[in-house]
């Protein structure tokens, strides 16, 4: 996914670049927002990070230019929202260019959105929907780390197809270059990466029920609610005398 330094074309870097920038802005409103309204969060913000830079930083070669690795975003969209994901997908995405030479700051903005936008969102949506029907959380939570995974390749592709079209069937061509291309190491890591999403999921509810159950990826009981809420216990008894 990390796009190499200086690989796009320069109109192409500065486009990726604006289209990801308000994201990123809204994402750090929203993260100073949270921490000031829940600074018991901020634990688990560094751990979502950490993650996100741990495994993203892992990569294997693939498509000339660009390589295949998990992203790590899932798990945090889940936990904050994608909107928080843009800020902490672009500050891993920032230390990795300069300090591990993964992508670069030309490509900084191509990278962004696809890592730390649409894949956070991809992922997200996938995990609420699922939800919405009834699915249990686990199963949730391994298919939306696993669509922001494999979403993330796939908007890749269609940057890198967008740069460098083929010479005799265009951008449809292109695409179906690079995306067979990576679909041969991607899906397998995206795999991977839902499984292991569980795994510290669950040892997220295990160690941070309260906290998962603020931030809404885990239900209250009613008598969690009632004792968390005593006005609600006693307008609910005053209802039954009435």
């Amino acid at each position: 996914m990390h796009i190499a330094e200086g690989f796009l074309p320069p109109a192409h870097a500065v486009a990726w670049g604006v289209a990801s920038a308000p994201f990123v802005v809204h994402g750090a409103r929203s993260l100073i927002r949270d921490v000031r309204e829940h600074p018991e969060s901020t634990l688990l913000l560094g751990a979502s990070g950490a993650f996100t830079f741990v495994l993203s930083a892992l990569k294997l070669p693939s498509v000339t230019g660009s390589c295949s690795h998990p992203t790590g975003t899932g798990l945090g969209a889940i936990l904050f929202r994608p909107p928080v994901m843009a800020v902490l997908g672009t500050i891993t995405l920032l230390f990795q260019a300069l300090l591990l030479a993964h992508g670069g700051l030309t490509t900084l903005g191509a990278n962004v959105f696809s890592m730390a936008v649409v894949g956070p969102w991809a992922g997200y949506g996938t995990y609420r929907l699922l939800r919405r029907y009834d699915v249990p959380l686990m199963v949730a939570v391994f298919f939306g780390a696993f669509v922001a995974d494999l979403s993330t390749y796939c908007v890749t592709s269609v940057q890198l197809a967008l740069a460098f079209p083929d010479p005799g069937s265009g951008f449809p061509g292109a695409l179906g270059k690079f995306g067979s291309v990576f679909a041969v190491t991607q899906i397998p890591l995206a795999v991977s990466e839902g499984l292991l999403t569980v795994l510290v999921m669950r040892m997220l509810v295990q160690s941070s029920k309260g906290e998962l159950t603020r931030l809404g990826v885990l239900v209250a009981s009613a008598a969690g609610r009632r004792a968390a809420n005593p006005a609600e216990t006693a307008d609910s008894a005053e209802a039954v005398t009435r």
